[in-house]
């Protein structure tokens, strides 16, 4: 058996900014497979709000860890590392490239890093109380006490905003006496198992992309937004699952106490944030190369831009 590291093409970037439509080029034209990661794709039924690439978008390339798992069960990164690891190793033993595409940066740098998960013990009634404090006091009064005793765990997850990880940050922390961050690095194996290129999608202009994902929530709505969402809250949710912008933003409107307009100008709203800080994470590292969209002319051009820099790094055309 090999030891030869399985090489792999990661595209990563912001919502709205073309990472789909730019893997299934890379795919199309390297032979490769694409494995998604993204946390709200996963589930079935949830197809607008994520904007899960359609059979046409796919251009009959195959693509792994979509529409697989039902809303109301719980997903983790653990979970999608042991999956994509498992999809990966398929698609090199046909000799195809794994192309990861998704802006879900936890999920991509996890995967990529070869992190092992250890299981702990999980203290439920510490997390209840972490949670009504949450309710209570609000997200900062838990960053605050994260800060105090993991620095470095604070200045990643305030960036976030991901209540979920800061409870569970201060949970490994009071169950264990070591912190998220020392656990991390204990996680991290010494030799990363994947020759990965990381390839990253931005804008010059924050504005061209502003309006990309404004245009895109109009377009959803077109698509039959609002009757996927109000489906989406006559059903039973995990979690995980009611984290995915494009339903939360609209529950005041079906509750009768905001105008549909005034949801969705909300929902642009948690869009456009929600992209700011996906950029924050991914422009950590400092691997990433960045391909500025608004840079071409169109994304024919784009792609021409991206197949010179993959075959410098050794990727063949097939």
């Amino acid at each position: 058996m090999s030891n030869e590291k399985i090489k792999v093409i990661a595209i990563v970037g912001p919502t709205a900014s073309g990472k789909t439509a730019l893997s299934v080029e890379v795919a199309k034209n390297f032979g490769g497979e694409v494995i998604s990661a993204d946390s709200m794709q996963i589930y079935k039924g949830m197809d607008i709000a994520t904007a899960k690439p359609s059979e046409e978008e796919m251009q009959g390339i195959k693509h792994y860890l979509i529409d697989f798992l039902s809303p109301d069960e719980v997903f983790s990164v653990a979970t999608f590392v042991d999956l994509a690891h498992k999809k990966a190793e398929e698609i090199n033993s046909r000799g195809n490239v794994p192309v990861i595409a998704g802006g879900t940066g936890l999920y991509v740098d996890n995967f990529l890093s070869g992190t092992v998960f250890t299981e702990g013990e999980t203290d439920f009634k510490l997390r209840d109380e972490l949670m009504k404090r949450l309710e209570a006091e609000g997200l900062e009064s838990l960053l605050e006490e994260l800060k105090s005793v993991d620095a470095e765990s604070y200045e990643r997850l305030k960036l976030q905003r991901n209540p979920k990880r800061v409870v569970r940050a201060l949970e490994i922390y009071r169950t264990t006496g070591i912190t998220m961050t020392e656990q991390n690095m204990l996680s991290v194996p010494d030799d990363v198992p994947y020759d990965s290129v990381k390839i990253g999608l931005d804008f010059k202009n924050r504005q061209t992309l502003y309006n990309r994902i404004n245009l895109r929530v109009d377009l959803m709505v077109e698509a039959g937004l609002i009757k996927e969402a109000e489906d989406f809250f006559k059903n039973k949710v995990s979690s995980t699952a009611y984290g995915a912008i494009g339903y939360k933003e609209l529950e005041p409107y079906f509750k009768g106490e905001a105008e549909l307009e005034d949801c969705l100008e909300s929902l642009k709203r948690a869009t456009r944030r929600y992209a700011k800080r996906q950029l924050t994470w991914f422009r950590r590292d400092e691997k990433t190369n960045w391909f500025y969209v608004d840079d071409y002319k169109n994304s024919a051009e784009l792609f021409s831009a991206v197949k010179v820099f993959l075959i410098s790094k050794g990727f063949d055309l097939k």
